[in-house]
């Protein structure tokens, strides 16, 4: 029987002791058989019925097959199997041992090779095996089959194997692919390698005497052929791995058979010269003849091999096996090409190319990375390659990336070994794989175009001389045969992308920095032709992202393929690099700067400016950097005051950042260019300013932009360097003040000072914030902020749409900013700074996002620009995304999140993600308050409806449907969990339906259908009592700050009052009659509001004489006109609160 491969080594020795003590009848009888006593054993086993034979020895062999032998406590393997299994260092010593045996008795070592192979396949059944006589017996024939046994329960394969017809019995467990080639664990781990490492052992170990017997190799041949046959798949993976191995090794001696002959027939054509036979040459001649015998019989091996197996398998159901046989072709091919490399073998390949799983494609590729390798094996391989060049090329497209990755290889090797075989065309389907976001890909098509635009005869030759320390001249013509790559590639922005694809294979060009800056400081009287503009702009990106591989070491964004640790060589090459950069460009940026700075190319400005934030300042003193340093810094100052664009602007105020690093003992040379610079600017903007308030409307276009510059530098540089010190918000609010008052100055200028004033705000937060702020300085910060956040509300309603977006997005950052859900969390200083929105800025704010976000198409102006149409969708996804913020973070009342929601279906497309996620937060923060914001909605949108189908409510509307598909949208958003949902579905029904519409009349009405309603109704109304416990549930989160402050809004106590008056306000009767102006839902849209005042007295006495139940009667007219007054206190107290704190602003400094 086949020894189980599950069965662990720690057998007991019980049952060790056991299997031993049992004689193995039939192991036994068949030694004897083919040493001439065959008749008992054969007269015994006829006697016996097929399947009684295999009944019988289910059991007969499990001892000997695992067993195993103990010496000295130590457990020693007795099979093949397990000795490859095992994994045994003395491989050699198995092998040799088995061969001695095989030298003693043939037969019993050839049935253990036998029965290895049948255990590698993982069989757990038996193998019996009888010795086969009439070569023409029709019914052993017939039997040569493979059949299940239902008696039994076992499947059984009855095939020849000369001289002997193997019966192989097992479970049909076989086949679920569980078996020593595809199991896990330590014990299978290697199992694989061992296993090819036992067959290539065993075939050149025989090489000489055993594998020439015809007896050996036919048996195993024939053997591995029935096998390969088999409907299991373990058989078939398992004998065609074997089988390959062998045709491997085969070709081996085959080629060691090769060597005898040439050397043989040297012997001797030098014998032959005396022309005299000699006994020497005899023996040559009898050698040589039988080197060409044995050289026939190997072929004739392989040849039955690859017919036999190779032609039916190669084409396998099974991938891994279809794998196994295109691998080894590919290794047979590059051993022994003069045999195998002919198209009759190659189009295996070829036709495998196109095979649906890419482990195959993949086996395909790399045999044929071997062969194309090797320039003289192209030369066999022209059909070939104009054959399948194009599926090649096509497989850089591949889904797997590696299989793309081994195509692109393979086409390298073709451009750099075959000749004039790729087109300009086909390179050019390649040349854009260097953009590709996966690495892999990129770095194989980095050095394809690597060969392609820089291996010329010219660079090989100068790539063959020794370094010296001249600059190699040839990397100019290099650089510039990259720069025109580049600028005529279809990618031309993405210049970081190309740089990391060539890093690994073309590093030494793309670090040569003095090669690219002299190309971009040579002027037109130089001998070489000069670059073009665009092709400095070019070489420009190109220089940067150079510098930035070089210092930074790692992928660009989108293009990283997770976190790698950098070795100690790696960073030892950036520290390097980065020194190696910083000395050069230290030197030479300054006359870069001057150079394109003065001819206006904010491109390579812009580029430029990056440069510094990749030097390495901490490695050089202060006496080295001060000179070159210095020239820097005044090179900086002269473009913030030259240049006007913002980009160019930005990477000024980012240099001086990195420059003024507190590490760097450069710190104070820095700080005081900085401070010099700001002097300046600050004094020149608050001259402009004096002026401009002492001559109001004669104040010239000319000053006014001039002012605007001014202030533009300020602003940008204010974003990251603290300039608090020369006190800007007083500046910036006279000029806003007085903007609001005659409205005289420019929107880029209001633009720029409520930036400056954000700004500013900011920086004085960061201060206040540290443990040595003092309470004077908090409490000015708290005025300023509430004075300009008064600023920033008049200018809502500014008629500019640029200002009042800008007001917006300020207004709500700082709403968000000096909110308790922020400011509680960073420090217990600025927990003072909270900020708590009245109602009617909270109005305010939600009719700006339904006037300026929400626009109706027939609204929106026609525009055929799809490029400003995209700018202008992003510019209000950022206004409703500012917005939804304070509803997440409760800097708002939750309700009033009503008019946005309520637009979730209309607009789904433009912002359906925004408002998902804000209703998705809101439900977290508390489900029963969301709940009833999204009734809210719904029943805003009813009022709407109402209004506008004045004469009958069509059920079968678009609009109406559009409500019924929002409310099932909002009832999605609860979840599938009832159990979580509970509390506030039943919070709904209490207070929006059972209680208002649903009476203990109607069961009396409309029979007993109702009494379960009526029940449910009565246990909600029961519950009353407990409605302050059920709304502070573990489902509803903890109350916000803002609910905790004894600061209550004014909409907060309008909601109370109103909520008091509606359970206060009698039946359904009286609530039917109520005026139309108090039925309005206090959230209406803005827009709404005066025309739904007009029109609900009418509409709703049309839908009672109709008989559908009003949906309007949910406050008391007292609550609206209470509310009102409220509102009135309101505002006027907080505006004049505001006005209070903004003079206080402007007192400070009136000079």
């Amino acid at each position: 029987m086949i020894a189980d491969p599950e069965l662990s080594s720690r057998t007991s020795l019980q049952k060790e002791s056991e299997s031993h003590s049992e004689p193995d009848n039939d192991l036994e009888n068949q030694r004897r058989g083919t040493e001439g006593s065959l008749t008992p054993w054969k007269k015994r086993r006829r006697d016996q019925s097929e399947k009684g034979r295999r009944r019988a020895s289910v059991c007969s062999r499990q001892g000997r097959m695992n067993g195993h032998r103990q010496r000295d406590g130590d457990i020693e393997a007795v099979t093949l199997f397990e000795v490859v299994r095992m994994g045994k260092s003395a491989m050699q010593a198995v092998v040799n041992d088995w061969v001695e045996e095989y030298k003693q008795d043939r037969d019993t070592a050839l049935l253990d090779l036998i029965i290895f192979f049948i255990q590698c396949s993982g069989c757990r059944g038996m193998v019996t095996a009888e010795v086969f006589q009439n070569m023409h017996n029709p019914d052993i024939r017939r039997k040569m089959t493979e059949e299940f046994d239902e008696e039994t329960g076992l499947q059984y394969k009855k095939f020849m194997v000369y001289p002997w017809i193997l019966n192989v019995t097992w479970p049909l467990d076989l086949d679920s692919g569980d078996y020593p080639l595809t199991m896990s664990g330590p014990y299978w781990k290697k199992f694989k390698s061992n296993f090819c490492e036992f067959l290539s052992l065993l075939i050149q170990h025989c090489q000489y005497t055993i594998v020439h017997d015809e007896y050996l190799m036919d048996t195993v041949i024939s053997l591995l052929t029935g096998l390969s046959d088999s409907q299991v798949r373990a058989f078939r993976h398992t004998s065609t791995l074997a089988a390959m191995k062998l045709m491997t090794a085969l070709i081996n001696v085959s080629l060691s058979l090769r060597v005898q002959l040439q050397n043989s027939q040297r012997q001797c054509e030098v014998e032959m010269i005396d022309k005299r036979p000699t006994r020497r040459l005899e023996t040559f001649l009898e050698k040589k003849k039988e080197i060409i015998e044995k050289q026939e019989n190997i072929e004739n091996l392989m040849n039955a091999i690859f017919k036999g197996i190779f032609l039916h398998r190669y084409r396998d159901a099974l991938p891994e096996i279809r794998a196994i046989c295109i691998e080894e072709i590919g290794i047979w091919m590059k051993s022994c090409s003069d045999r195998f490399l002919t198209d009759s073998y190659l189009k295996y390949v070829g036709w495998t190319l196109h095979d649906k799983q890419s482990e195959v494609r993949l086996k395909c590729l790399i045999g044929l990375l071997g062969l194309y390798s090797d320039k003289s094996h192209c030369s066999k391989m022209d059909l070939f390659t104009c054959r399948f060049k194009d599926r090649i090329i096509s497989m850089t497209l591949d889904k797997e990336s590696e299989v793309a990755v081994q195509a692109i290889k393979v086409l390298t090797l073709m451009l750099q070994n075959c000749e004039e075989v790729l087109t300009s065309r086909d390179c050019e389907q390649l040349h854009h794989f260097v953009y590709s976001a996966h690495r892999p890909v990129a770095v194989a098509a980095g050095e394809f175009l690597h060969k392609k635009l820089f291996c010329s005869q010219e660079s090989e030759v100068q790539d063959e001389m020794p370094e010296t320390n001249e600059k190699p001249i040839h990397n100019l013509s290099h650089i510039r045969t990259l720069v025109n790559f580049y600028q005529e590639s279809e990618d031309n922005a993405r210049s970081a992308y190309l740089i990391d694809s060539l890093w690994d294979c073309s590093a030494s060009i793309l670090k040569d920095w003095e090669a690219m800056t002299a190309l971009l400081l040579e002027g037109d009287d130089s001998e070489e032709e000069a670059l073009t503009l665009l092709q400095k702009k070019a070489l420009a990106e190109i220089m940067l992202s150079t510098i930035r591989q070089a210092a930074e070491g790692h992928p660009p964004g989108g293009r990283c393929l997770g976190k790698k640790v950098q070795v100690t060589k790696e960073r030892k090459s950036l520290t390097d690099d980065r020194a190696k950069l910083t000395e050069h460009f230290i030197v030479i940026l300054p006359q870069l700067l001057a150079k394109y700075s003065a001819d206006g190319d904010e491109a390579i400005t812009v580029n430029l400016l990056q440069i510094p934030q990749y030097f390495e300042l901490e490695g050089y003193g202060t006496a080295e950097l001060e000179k070159h340093l210095d020239i820097l810094l005044k090179q900086l100052k002269e473009i913030v005051e030259q240049q006007t664009d913002s980009e160019v602007l930005e990477f000024c105020s980012k240099a001086y950042l990195v420059l003024s690093n507190e590490e760097l003992a450069t710190q104070s040379q820095v700080v005081s260019a900085k401070i010099q610079l700001f002097d300046q600017l600050v004094g020149k903007f608050n001259q402009m300013l004096k002026n401009f308030l002492h001559k109001g409307d004669g104040f010239g276009d000319a000053e006014s932009h001039q002012m605007w510059l001014a202030l533009k530098r300020i602003t940008t540089f204010h974003n990251a360097h603290d300039i608090t010190q020369w006190n800007l918000l007083s500046s910036t609010c006279k000029l806003l003040k007085r903007d609001l008052e005659n409205g005289n100055v420019s929107e880029q200028i209001i633009i720029q000072a409520i930036l400056c004033s954000y700004y500013y705000i900011m920086w004085q937060l960061s201060k206040a914030s540290e443990v040595t702020s003092s309470k004077d300085m908090q409490e000015s910060l708290r005025k300023q902020m509430r004075g300009f956040c008064h600023i920033c509300r008049q200018y809502l309603s500014h008629s500019s749409s640029i200002v009042k977006e800008q007001a917006f997005i300020v207004l709500c950052d700082l709403l968000l900013i000096f909110s308790h859900e922020v400011l509680s969390g960073s420090s217990e200083k600025t927990e003072s700074f909270a900020y708590i929105p009245e109602s009617t800025l909270q109005s305010e704010l939600v009719s700006f996002v339904l006037d300026h976000v929400f626009i109706a198409q027939e609204r929106e102006p026609i525009d055929r620009d799809e490029e400003r149409k995209v700018g202008k969708l992003h510019k209000r996804r950022n206004l409703l995304a500012a917005f939804c913020k304070l509803i997440v973070f409760s800097v708002v009342e939750m309700h009033i999140a009503a008019d946005i929601f309520k637009q979730y279906i209309k607009y789904y497309i433009d912002y359906g993600d925004i408002i998902k996620e804000t209703l998705s937060r809101t439900r977290q923060i508390d489900k029963i308050q969301c709940a009833k914001t999204l009734i809210q909605s719904l029943k805003q949108l009813f009022n709407e409806l109402l209004q506008g189908q004045a004469s009958c409510l069509d059920r079968w509307s678009q609009p109406f449907t559009s409500i019924k598909d929002l409310a099932r949208r909002f009832s999605l958003m609860f979840g599938l969990d009832q159990l979580k949902t509970r509390e506030a579905m039943a919070m709904l029904h209490k207070y929006n339906y059972l209680e208002r519409f649903v009476t203990d009349q109607m069961a009396a009405e409309n029979g007993e259908e109702w009494l379960p309603l009526i029940a449910y109704r009565r246990s909600l109304l029961d519950c009353r009592d407990d409605d302050t416990d059920s709304t502070d549930s573990s489902d509803r989160s903890a109350p916000t700050p803002v609910q905790q402050s004894p600061k209550t809004t004014s909409l907060k106590r309008k909601m109370e009052i109103e909520d008091g008056v509606s359970e206060t306000g009698g039946n359904e009767e009286q609530s039917m009659k109520t005026s139309a102006s108090s039925l309005t839902p206090r959230l209406m849209s803005t827009v709404r509001r005066e025309t739904l005042k007009r029109g609900n007295h009418t509409k709703e006495h049309r839908l009672e004489k109709d008989g559908t139940p009003s949906l309007h009667s949910e406050f008391g007219a007292t609550a609206m006109g209470s509310t009102d007054e409220l509102m009135e206190e309101d505002r006027a107290r907080s505006v004049e609160g505001d006005l209070d704190d903004l003079n206080e602003i402007l007192d400070i400094d009136n000079d």
